[in-house]
């Protein structure tokens, strides 16, 4: 293959994207090479190929609507008629992959899948990729995929669930998606999908770097290692670069050829007639072996990583013209002509037609509605519908299916006396797991052990191993598993061992799990409800990692529900709601447990038993939003706080009282993302004074929540004090106290106020 001698002579100021256009009109029009007899559309396209001639006139019209696509957009670009310019060029050879699956295979795509959703689109009638992917890069709202809010590759009729441009966030759910297609049918769970579908996955040679990345090939190993089914098709293409940073010649082929438990493949997505067969054969062992498989297809990137990317400042013009010469669009053209399907003039003129049809649609596409509220851009960021939560909140579970997880009649939580946090959390895992036959629970520890702390003792014996599971060490894969499992229609209860751990997998929450409604424009949830083992005050034990009280992270994401209890009775009605959040609105809930309070049972004095509560009747739910107040009408002081603040807060009032006179009231506000503004307002109205207890640090915590709701309220004027934590990690022993907020702060506080 050959690219006309007039390109190397073009000067550096040249549009590269206009070079590559001309590149492919003047290679047509100069061809000279052997014809063959044109096949028919069942035969093979060249001698010995797997593609038929049928496949190929089909994939060549994909490749094309995915490049004009990407020259359209950087055209139109500066008219500031399309926002997004990361393109696909170089990479139409994905379009293979597309066609050797099926619209039912799951697909978590690389933002250089043009080629992929033109040929996926053919999989259902009435489709139309060019006005679809023109709606999304004009940010119409109109858009099908985003409703206007991204520029993302997606469909919900042809399960391409959209991406975010996070680098590798998306490969742990892919991994947790196939994992759950194969748990569906354990649990006989009916999936929303064929029980022999695969999921697919692509990304970049340099991605596959990536720690996210990495994780999920690990797992995806670790899986197959103990013969449990993942049908995962990675999809690695290698166009041997990163932006700018050059991939090693060789690296992905030596990195996973000889990975265990990773079925290596390559193909070539330079060449359609070449190519196919490799793609084919390693579809099809994923599907029929159900094992993780890497599909290493190579491509080339042709123009820039996006349209404001200028190679020429950084790449000399004989590389870019060495490069351009790989473009897999004039390998096609070849195809083409040397095998008698088109001659010149037909080829130019389906070049030509597909142009001017990718541009009509994108002047179309401007001129359609644009989002123009607040209220629209956030619609499907956060759905509520209170009434529908609270029916299914307040459901009861199956009676004999209670008993049967009880084990008796007799053994029912509420007919047992008043217990502690940790007994109650689990009884209410008890009762959700009865009432969701699609809920599972995994994280590290929780089976047989039943927890580091045996909050979820008794739940393997009661759902086995099919439902309530060990995880590998590994918090972004747990987060990904629960979103695919979420993905197949399932209930995940993941469990996050300690808050600081969190961070570890703070993406998966924030960049995919929390977004896809958004991304989405809520045609695709991925509901959960996390549980954390959180917060301080272990008597010094364990230091930072196990006392962390970083809840901010989780208060910046946007559309997450988090709800901590400080008891028991809470604890449960929270979770009833939580799980019928996730139902419902399909929302991603995050529940924080207060470790210090786990076993917990007195209040002012050892022995007291203040701190335990009976079980809350099935039937009982507490509504998003609703805190609990303590000594209702004490208005002399008011105490607004959570978690372990609340028994700390119970005990400083009470010395507060006695040693002056004042009427205190304590505030437990439960739930932390979203504050309930209107709630802290009214209990704010009668404050003759307020102190606000916020167990997190000085300068990111919950406290600046609570006071922004005071003051916008309107009383901002009440005299206030806040009692916070220290700036600073979490010490070992006793030097844990000089940093926490303890009694005493609270009662100083009252003092200065005084």
């Amino acid at each position: 293959m050959s690219v006309p001698h007039t390109i190397a002579a073009h000067h550096k100021g040249f549009n590269r994207a206009e070079i590559v256009d001309q590149n492919f009109v003047e290679f047509v029009q100069f061809w000279q090479g052997d014809v063959a007899r044109a096949p028919h559309d069942d035969e093979p396209v060249l001698p010995g190929s797997a593609l038929d001639a049928r496949g190929f006139r089909e994939l060549l019209e994909s490749q094309l609507i995915s490049r004009h696509l990407d020259l359209m957009a950087r055209v139109l670009r500066v008219q500031n008629k399309v926002f997004y310019t990361i393109g696909s060029s170089g990479h139409e050879g994905n379009a293979m992959v597309a066609r050797l699956t099926r619209h039912t295979d799951p697909a978590f795509l690389h933002y250089r899948s043009g080629g992929f959703m033109a040929e996926r689109f053919r999989k259902l009638p009435g489709m139309d990729p060019v006005m679809d992917s023109a709606l999304s890069f004009a940010a119409s709202s109109e858009d099908p995929a985003s409703g206007g809010r991204h520029k993302v590759w997606g469909s919900k009729p042809l399960w391409v669930l959209p991406q975010t441009s996070t680098i590798a966030s998306h490969l742990p759910k892919a991994l947790g998606t196939a994992i759950a297609i194969e748990q569906g049918k354990r649990i006989r769970h009916e999936l929303p999908i064929p029980d022999d579908s695969i999921a697919l996955c692509s990304f970049g040679d340099a991605s596959s770097n990536h720690a996210t990345a990495q994780t999920a090939f690990n797992a995806a190993a670790w899986t197959a290692y103990q013969k449990l089914p993942a049908p995962v098709l990675f999809i690695c293409e290698d166009n041997g670069i990163g932006i700018s940073v050059k991939t090693p010649s060789g690296w992905v082929a030596n990195n996973f050829e000889r990975r265990a438990n990773l079925d290596y493949f390559y193909a070539d997505g330079l060449d359609l007639a070449g190519g196919y067969a490799g793609v084919q054969r390693a579809v099809e062992h994923c599907r029929s072996t159900r094992r993780p498989t890497f599909l290493h297809l190579n491509t080339t990137r042709v123009m820039g990583h996006a349209g404001t990317d200028f190679e020429i400042e950084w790449r000399s013009v004989e590389e870019l013209v060495a490069l351009e010469a790989t473009d897999p669009l004039l390998r096609s053209a070849t195809i083409a002509l040397a095998s008698g399907l088109y001659d010149r003039d037909s080829l130019l003129n389906l070049y030509a037609e597909v142009r001017k049809r990718c541009f009509a649609a994108a002047e179309e596409a401007d001129r359609r509605p644009k989002l123009d509220s607040l209220v629209d851009v956030m619609k499907p960021l956060a759905p509520y519908t209170p009434d529908a939560v609270r029916a299914e909140a307040e459901r009861k579970a199956d009676a004999a299916e209670r008993e049967r997880a009880f084990g008796g009649a007799e053994k029912l939580p509420e007919k047992q006396p008043p217990r502690h946090l940790a007994i109650q959390i689990g009884q209410a895992l008890h009762d959700l797991m009865a009432k969701y036959p699609e809920s599972l629970l995994f994280g590290e520890d929780v089976a047989q052990k039943g927890g580091v702390y045996t909050v979820t003792k008794g739940l393997h014996k009661a759902f086995r191993n099919t439902r309530v599971f060990n995880t590998l060490l590994d918090e972004t894969m747990i987060l990904g598993l629960a979103q695919g499992y979420a993905n197949m229609g399932m209930l995940p209860l993941p469990e996050i061992q300690y808050l600081a751990y969190f961070h570890n997998a703070c993406d998966q929450i924030r960049g995919e799990a929390a977004s896809l409604q958004f991304f989405s424009n809520d045609q695709y949830r991925n509901p959960m409800l996390m549980r954390v083992a959180s917060l301080g005050y272990q008597r010094g034990f364990g230091g930072h990692f196990h006392n962390d009280n970083s809840i901010a992270a989780l208060r910046d994401i946007p559309g997450l529900v988090v709800g901590c209890p400080s008891r028991g009775d809470d604890a449960a009605t929270m979770l009833r709601t939580l799980g019928a959040l996730a139902k419902v609105d399909g929302r991603v809930t995050a529940f924080l447990e207060p470790i210090a309070l786990y076993m917990t049972k007195d209040l002012y004095e050892a022995g007291d038993g203040q701190w335990q509560f009976p079980y809350p009747a099935p039937g009982e739910a507490m509504p998003l939003g609703e805190g609990r107040v303590y000594n209702e009408g004490h208005d002399d002081l008011v105490i607004f706080t959570f978690g372990n603040g609340v028994p700390m807060s119970l005990r400083a009032a009470k010395r507060i009282e006695a040693e002056r006179g004042w009427k205190v009231r304590v505030v437990d506000l439960r739930w932390l993302v979203p504050l309930n503004d209107a709630f802290i307002a009214a209990q704010a109205a009668k404050a003759k004074r307020i102190i606000v207890v916020d167990e997190g640090r000085k300068s990111a915590g919950v406290g600046e929540g609570v006071i922004t709701a005071i003051v916008e309220g309107g009383y901002g004027a009440t005299p206030l004090h806040r009692v916070v934590g220290a700036d600073t990690f979490t010490p070992l022993a006793g030097a844990a106290f000089l940093v926490l907020p303890g009694d005493d702060d609270i009662v100083a506080a009252a003092a200065k106020l005084a």
